[in-house]
C-alpha cells in the first residue's frame, strides 16, 4: 500500500432492507492506478429510484438486493489520485457512484462519506456551484431525454418536481419556443418565473395538438391522458421509473399513429453537456435545492425527501462529521 494512500473506510448510508436506514462503517477497496479517493461534501437523495429502493418497491434491477449504498448524486474533493487516474488531489467533482464497499452493495454507492472510484467516472464541477453540483445527475439526466441530436422540441412535461424543473429549463433554450409543464399539486406550481416556461393544472389545458410529450410522473397508468393530448405522429417519451406494467388503450394511439421512447440512464456526454451549459450560465441551477440536512440525520432526510411535498430536493451534508 502506498503509505500517501488516505484511510480506507468510511460512514455510509446503508439501506439493510425497505425502510430501514442505517450509518455504518464500511471498510473501502483499495484503490488501483486508475482510481481516485474522494472525500464526499454533499450527497443528493433522489425521489425516483432511490424511493424505489428505500420502499422496496424497485423492480428486479442488475445488482439489486439488500444490504446496499444508495446514491447517484454526490460532490467532493478528491483526496488521493492514481497515477492513471487523470485527475489531481484537490479537485472537487462529481461522483455518480461508486463500488468499493466489499460485500454490502453499491447501487448506487454514492452516499458515503468516502469512496474509491475509477477517475474516468469522475466529472470536474467548478468551484462556484458548491452543493449545487450534486443536480448534475438529475440536469444530465434532463438533457439526455430531450436534448439529443434525434429529439424533436418537447412541447409538455408532465411533472414539476426537480427534475420536471430541469426539463423546461433546458426545453426553453431551444428554438424559443414556451414548453408547458403540468402539475397536479398546486404548491408545486411555483418556480416557472423568469426560466421561459408556463405551469398548469392539467384541467386547465386546452391543447389536444401536443408534438411531444416527456412524462417525468413514473405514473403506470398516464399514458392514456397524455395519447389524448398528442397530435397525429406525435412521441411520447416516457423519462421516469416505472415500477409497475405500462399500459395503454390501444385504438387513440392506432389514430394518432403515436411515437413512444424510452429514455434511459444519462451518459457521460450528457454530462458533458450539461457542464457546458453549466460553464457558460445558460443553464441555472438555482431554487432546487429546498431542504439540507447532516449526513448523521440520513434517516430523517430520507423520510423528509419521500414525505414531505415541499421538498424538491433535499441533500445530505457529510462535512464536519464528529
Amino acid at each position: 500500500m502506498n503509505p500517501d494512500t488516505p484511510t480506507l473506510e468510511a460512514l455510509a448510508v446503508v439501506l439493510e432492507q425497505p425502510e430501514r436506514l442505517s450509518l455504518q462503517r464500511l471498510a473501502l477497496t483499495p484503490p488501483g492506478d486508475a482510481d481516485v479517493v474522494v472525500d464526499i461534501e454533499w450527497s443528493g437523495i433522489s425521489t425516483g429510484t432511490e424511493r424505489l429502493l428505500w420502499s422496496g418497491r424497485m423492480p428486479d434491477f442488475p445488482g439489486m438486493g439488500y444490504p446496499l449504498v444508495p446514491g447517484y448524486e454526490s460532490v467532493g474533493r478528491v483526496i488521493f489520485a492514481g497515477p492513471e487516474a487523470g485527475l489531481a488531489v484537490g479537485q472537487r467533482v462529481f461522483v455518480p457512484g461508486a463500488r468499493c464497499y466489499g460485500e454490502v452493495r453499491g447501487l448506487f454507492g454514492g452516499a458515503a462519506s468516502r469512496v474509491v472510484a475509477p477517475g474516468s467516472r469522475m466529472v470536474p464541477v467548478d468551484e462556484r456551484f458548491g452543493e449545487q453540483s450534486v443536480l448534475m445527475a438529475l440536469a444530465a439526466t434532463a438533457y439526455h431525454a430531450i436534448a439529443g441530436p434525434a429529439s424533436p422540441h418537447v412541447e409538455l412535461i408532465v411533472g414539476h418536481g426537480v427534475l420536471g424543473r430541469l426539463l423546461a429549463r433546458i426545453a426553453a433554450l431551444g428554438d424559443g419556443s414556451r414548453p408547458v409543464v403540468w402539475e397536479t399539486n398546486p404548491e408545486r406550481r411555483q418556480g416557472a418565473e423568469g426560466f421561459g416556461y408556463e405551469v398548469l393544472a392539467p384541467d386547465d389545458d386546452p391543447r389536444r395538438d401536443y408534438r411531444s410529450i416527456c412524462d417525468m410522473s413514473g405514473d403506470s397508468a398516464i399514458l392514456d391522458s397524455l395519447i389524448a393530448r398528442l397530435a397525429r405522429g406525435g412521441e411520447i417519451i416516457l423519462g421516469g421509473f416505472y415500477s409497475q406494467p405500462v399500459a395503454f388503450t390501444f385504438p387513440p394511439a392506432f389514430m394518432r399513429e403515436a411515437r413512444f421512447r424510452i429514455a434511459a440512464e444519462f451518459q457521460p456526454a450528457d454530462l458533458a453537456a450539461v457542464r457546458a451549459l453549466l460553464d457558460s450560465g445558460r443553464l441555472s441551477l438555482d431554487g432546487l435545492i429546498t431542504h439540507r440536512l447532516p449526513a448523521t440525520e440520513a434517516d430523517a432526510a430520507y423520510r423528509t425527501a419521500f414525505g414531505d411535498h415541499s421538498c424538491l430536493k433535499m441533500i445530505l451534508d457529510w462535512r464536519n462529521l464528529s
